[in-house]
């Protein structure tokens, strides 16, 4: 399974960016899907997980300003930010539980994708 982050980039305190995530390879279908961050100096911290049915779960800083989604159909999932702010400056990693055709359930890490909040 193979997990491909994208959507990282330099934005101005204030600013907005999507992250995507797309899934591909032998899967049978994904479970809880997540994104987590680590900024320098720092452990990787949960910002927001989302449940196959689309119940969501947010980290404190994360409620209100970011919104997590996915699309099963696609293989996909989206983490909207606003309001970015200097401290959300991190590398962006997705995560997701999948099941494959050999019905193995296992976790996959996608390979982050860089977020600067400067100006």
């Amino acid at each position: 399974v193979q997990l491909q982050a994208s959507g990282g980039g330099l934005v101005q305190p204030g600013g907005s960016l999507r992250l995507s995530c797309a899934a591909s390879g032998n899967i049978f279908i994904i479970h809880d899907m997540g994104w987590y961050r680590q900024a320098p100096g720092k452990q990787r911290e949960l910002v927001a997980r989302i449940t196959r049915g689309g119940s969501t779960n947010y980290e404190d800083s994360a409620k209100g300003r970011f919104t997590i989604s996915r699309d099963n159909a696609k293989n996909t999932m989206y983490l909207q930010m606003n309001s970015l702010k200097p401290e959300d400056t991190a590398v962006y990693y997705c995560n997701a539980e999948v099941t494959n055709w050999s019905r193995s359930r296992l976790t996959s890490w996608g390979q982050g994708t860089l977020v600067t909040v400067s100006s």
